[in-house]
Parts: C-alpha cells; structure tokens; sequence
C-alpha cells in the first residue's frame, strides 16, 4: 500500500498508528491556521472587502465535496433571479502569475480547469492568485456586476465575504476529525458555528462527525443527475449508458474525489473494464488516453483538459446540482434584507 494510500485510510478509514508522529504536525497547523484567522478578525491583518455582495463556496475537508457543480448551478440560477453574477478563483492547476479575465478560449493549462469551464458556462471569471486582485480584475472588465461568487478561498482570510456556503461529503463527512495532516480538515469542525450555510453533498446522511450547530444554521442537500453522454469532439452526439454495450470502455478522473465519479457510472449501469483515477487538476498526456479502450468516459471539469488531445473515443458524462431546498431563493432572500436592507415575501 502506497503511502498516499495509507493516509486516505487513516483519514477515513481504520487509524494506522505507524502514521502517530503526523498528530504533532497537525498540532503545528491547527495553531497556525488558529494565529492566522485572529489576526484577521483581530486587525492585524486586513482584508479587502469588495464593493458589491460576495458568497464564498467553500469546504473544511481538502479533496472534492461537489464544489464545481455547485458553484455551476448557482452560477445559473442566480442569473436567473436576476443577478449579473460573476465567479473568481485562484486558478488552481494553471500557470497564469497575474491576475486576469478567462475566456473560453484559454486553455485549462493557463488559467485552471475550474475557471475554464465556468467561461465556457458563459459566465463572467477571473482568476489571481491573490484572490482580491481577481476581484478587482473582474469589476474593471465588468463593472455591472452585483453579486460575486469566490470558488474555494474559505480559508483565504484577505478576501472579505458577504456570505459563507459550506459544502460537506455526505458520505465521507469530515473523516477522523483531525486537522492536516494527520486527518483531512483545513480547519477545526468548530468552524462550521461561523458560516451562514451548510450543503451537504449526497449520498448519505449527515455527516455524524459535525459539532453541535446552530439551530437555526440553514441546511441543504445536494445531489448530482447525470445527464447522456456528449461526444468531446461533437458535442450534440449523445449517447445512454445502455449504448456502450459491447465496447470495452475506460473511465478516466482527475477531480477531488474520483470514485465519486466511477460510482456514478456504475449506478448508471456501465461497468468500465478500468478505471483510471489521477490527482485533481491533473495534466493530461497522450499517454493517460489508453490506446486500447472502444470508448474513454470523463467528467466535464476533466473534458476541459482534454481537448486538445480529443482522440474520437472521448465522451463526457455531464452533471446537473438539485438543492433541495432551494439555495438560490435563500441567498437571495438572505442578501436583500441583510446587505440591502429589503423584505422579501
């Protein structure tokens, strides 16, 4: 077992008490990660606080919780209640240095995966590696902008936020409960007292490792409805999983947490003869696409990256989010009678 391996199962799994000298680490890091956010609300350090209202999406596990999507479907249904809505990021996986718009015709090499494929959304992005500049980038490019969503940067204490969505794995929960690196939290489970909303991606139920929360803390659900299957190099050919009888197919994922991905494909009924799982923001190769595969099935966050080396046999199984209830209509709600004083009905 690799150590990789070792320390997923310590986080999730059964503890490995060959891994005991990572709690003094982890030690270090709650005490720092402790210094750093007190300073902020303290004012030693200062933030930026943007001009107009910004949510941010975020998550206290490291790995994927169902960021992308999410921040997808808000991005889409905030539009429709009538918000010229904007999205930034760091860019994480890209290797732009300053701060500057996405558009579509980038490549998720430059700019990062996530932003890319909000740009391809239609959506107004920036990314900076100090997320404050891409705020600022984002309004000079587009200065009708009234609501700003920040993907990722819960932790990223010199952006100011208006609201705070936490995303929780309905399945894997916080894990053993321990800050990095002996457990997978960025920061303590207490933090979730401070947000304004819980998401609780599905399966499962909630997560039984959570502190004590407020009662009055809105709670939503999240799940994820494959839609057909698109052909990478001709995207209005769609297939079911029913269609890839026969083939030998391989499902390739580079995201936060791919057997989420593989899982899917399985509950679908398509049954891959491998299943290639790589790091999220993972650079493609020609070598990744196996030569021997009828069919190569990916997530749109990995169709992104692989463009360039679309081969034929590509096809991406794209996801829509359902909160149930309904997390743009609070946000809203929320935002009207807190940033702008309104009642709502």
């Amino acid at each position: 077992m690799s150590f990789e391996q070792r320390l997923i199962q310590h986080w999730y799994g059964t503890p490995d008490s060959g891994l005991w000298w990572l709690h003094p680490l982890s030690w270090l890091f709650a005490g720092v990660s402790y210094l750093r956010r007190a300073l902020y609300r303290w004012g030693g350090l200062s933030a930026y606080q943007p001009p107009v209202p910004l949510i941010v999406i975020g998550n206290l596990t490291v790995g994927g919780v169902g960021k992308t999507p999410l921040t997808l479907h808000l991005l889409a249904a905030l539009r429709q209640r009538g918000w010229q809505v904007g999205v930034v990021s760091r860019g994480y996986g890209g290797t732009a240095q300053q701060p500057q718009i996405v558009l579509p015709s980038h490549t998720a090499n430059h700019v990062g995966d996530e932003p890319l494929l909000y740009a391809q959304a239609g959506f107004p992005v920036a990314i900076g590696r100090q997320r404050a500049a891409a705020v600022r980038t984002l309004l000079a490019a587009y200065p009708q902008l009234d609501l700003l969503l920040a993907d990722d940067g819960l932790q990223h204490y010199a952006l100011g936020r208006t609201l705070e969505v936490v995303v929780i794995d309905g399945a894997q929960g916080l894990g053993n409960g321990r800050l990095l690196p002996a457990g997978p939290l960025r920061e303590s489970a207490a933090r979730l007292a401070t947000v304004h909303a819980l998401v609780v991606h599905q399966p499962g139920d909630l997560p039984p490792r959570l502190p004590d929360l407020p009662p009055a803390l809105p709670r939503f659900t999240m799940r994820l409805t494959p839609a057909p299957f698109y052909a990478l190099s001709a995207p209005h050919l769609t297939r079911s999983a029913a269609d890839f009888a026969g083939l030998k197919v391989v499902a390739l994922a580079g995201i936060g947490h791919p057997p989420r991905f593989f899982a899917t494909l399985t509950a679908l009924g398509l049954v891959p003869v491998a299943c290639h799982a790589f790091p999220d923001h993972h650079r493609y190769t020609v070598a990744d696409l196996p030569a021997e595969a009828d069919a190569i099935v990916v997530t749109e966050k990995d169709a992104v990256k692989l463009r360039g080396l679309d081969n034929g046999k590509l096809w991406v199984l794209p996801v829509a989010a359902t909160l149930m209830p309904d997390l743009a209509d609070w946000l809203t709600s929320t935002l009207k009678k807190s940033v702008y004083g309104q009642q709502t009905a």
